[in-house]
């Protein structure tokens, strides 16, 4: 009896005690940073908020000029003739000035001139546009046969508006640069791998927030200015503000951690060297050479080239869309903010749920997710185009159609193609891991991205326009994502085998101990 009363007792009054366990589990599952950790998570993440925020803000804005004034079409043109020159000759320089400067000067070197540029572009280029644009005749006339039509046409209207194409540069460049040199380059200097682990999720979450507010300053602001052109100038003080709030907490967060942190060196000459294995600098032909020795390494390539080739694909037909909906300017800004917005908030969903999705249904189901649902959504987008967009209840839809299936192909792409994709490279050894990533940026980001402008400025040459060549471009996306759904397939194959196989070396290894 006395036992009997004595478990009674304990179990009383552990009772209580088990509540506030769950809900500190509870805090840690949604929140797991450690007080003393809580500064310097909110400094690094208000650095990436900033920069993701003057992201979407400059994205939309050079969208919608060159939309607008050139067509969905030109986008195709710029980034080949354009974008990736700069680029190249962006990541050249880059790379001399990272030998020769430190890593908290190479921030600000990098960080600044962007905005920088964006401040002059809207006190002294964007202003005087009508003295600066030859007019749309005079470039036509020197075309050959006049660029009236087609590709030559698409041509004409970017140097007639050259201004916005080379704004449209600089803002790509910077998109390419901000999140993964800027942002990720400092996070992995200071943050260990056992903070990555309880970090990096929430910087995830941090990123869909600034979108977010993004858009609805787009929306409710400066999209119901008197004209564009007020509209443009609160656009770059926005962007101007983010990037002074950018170098405010860089420079806060790089002193808190030199001073609560020495062992971490942010410094010049002196500084300490990582003991990571440095990214290799491999050329076009390096690369293609190194993933044709591993099926591994030449499958997700395929999966990196198809969500590069298949999202170029209907984005731009879908903006072309857009366009026909909404052909005045600040009616296309207060839509892209929206959707901005939209994007946002819907990843910091989408990636809370896609960790368990891959967690509780494995990495396959992970992995073909992406490719299943751009080919379930974009049927219906498809379907409506073809059926003809002269009616506008028809267009209304198809716009509707794309602008969903836009929406989830980038939210899945977030939580569930990037972290699969990122698994993938775990079980291989240090050089493939090492070698193979860098073969697959290289060839991965420049055909993937470059390889479906051309094909697109090719058909524009051939139909006039991306619309009309709709049946073209529905049989190609769908051959990409076939060949992608296979390519997720086989990796699971290999992925599952060799996680297995590294199991077993461990297992092994331990034993022999």
């Amino acid at each position: 009896m006395s036992e009997a009363n004595a478990n009674s007792t304990t179990t009383t009054t552990s009772s209580p005690a088990e509540e506030p366990g769950a809900w500190v589990k509870l805090r840690r599952t949604i929140f797991p940073i450690r007080g003393d950790e809580a500064k310097k998570f909110f400094l690094i993440s208000a650095i990436k908020f900033y920069i993701i925020l003057a992201l979407t803000l400059t994205r939309d804005t050079k969208d919608t000029l060159v939309v607008t004034q050139c067509g969905a079409e030109a986008i195709a043109f710029l980034k080949i003739y354009g974008v990736l020159p700069a680029a190249t000759a962006f990541i050249a320089f880059y790379s001399r000035m990272s030998d020769v400067l430190s890593k908290k000067t190479l921030f600000y070197a990098t960080c600044i001139p962007f905005f920088v540029f964006f401040g002059l572009f809207d006190l002294f280029i964007f202003s005087n546009t009508q003295h600066l644009h030859p007019s749309l005749e005079s470039v036509q006339a020197w075309l050959p046969g006049e660029a009236t039509s087609g590709g030559l046409a698409i041509l004409a209207k970017i140097v007639a508006n050259w201004t916005s194409a080379l704004f449209y540069i600089v803002a790509e460049i910077y998109s390419s640069v901000s999140v993964g040199i800027l942002f990720w380059q400092f996070a992995n200097d200071v943050v260990p791998v056992d903070q990555a682990k309880r970090f990096y999720p929430l910087f995830a979450q941090v990123s869909g927030l600034a979108p977010v507010l993004a858009g609805q300053y787009v929306v409710r602001y400066t999209s119901k200015a008197k004209d564009f052109e007020t509209s443009f100038h609160r656009l770059m003080s926005a962007v101007v503000f983010a990037g002074s709030m950018i170098c405010l907490f860089y420079h806060l967060c790089t002193s808190y951690i030199e001073r609560t942190e020495p062992q971490i060196s942010l410094g010049g000459d002196g500084e300490k060297k990582s003991d990571k294995p440095k990214k290799p600098k491999m050329s076009m032909s390096e690369s293609a050479q190194f993933l044709a020795s591993s099926q591994y390494l030449r499958l997700i390539a395929t999966l990196v080239l198809g969500y590069g080739l298949s999202i170029n694909f209907t984005e731009i037909m879908w903006k072309s869309l857009v366009k026909k909906q909404y052909p005045n300017p600040l009616d296309y800004q207060r839509f892209m903010g929206n959707f901005s917005s939209a994007v946002g908030l819907a990843t910091c969903i989408v990636i809370f749920f896609g960790v368990q999705v891959i967690r509780v249904l494995g990495w396959r189901i992970g992995a073909v997710a992406t490719p299943t649902i751009m080919a379930a959504l974009a049927a219906p987008f498809f379907a409506c185009i073809l059926m003809g967009i002269d009616n506008p209840g028809r267009l209304k839809a198809a716009v509707v159609l794309g602008t969903i299936q836009s929406l989830l192909s980038k939210t899945s792409k977030y939580a569930l193609f990037d972290p699969t994709t990122q698994m993938a490279y775990i079980p291989l050894d240090k050089e493939s891991k090492v070698k193979g990533k860098a073969a697959i940026d290289v060839l991965g980001s420049r055909i993937g991205k470059s390889g479906g402008s051309f094909i697109q400025q090719g058909l524009v040459f051939m139909f006039g326009n991306i619309i009309s060549a709709a049946s073209v471009v529905a049989v190609i996306f769908y051959s990409v994502l076939i060949t992608w759904f296979t390519a997720a397939n086989r990796l699971s194959v290999l992925f599952h085998a060799q996680s297995e196989l590294n199991k077993a070396e461990e297992e092994d290894a331990k034993k022999n101990q």
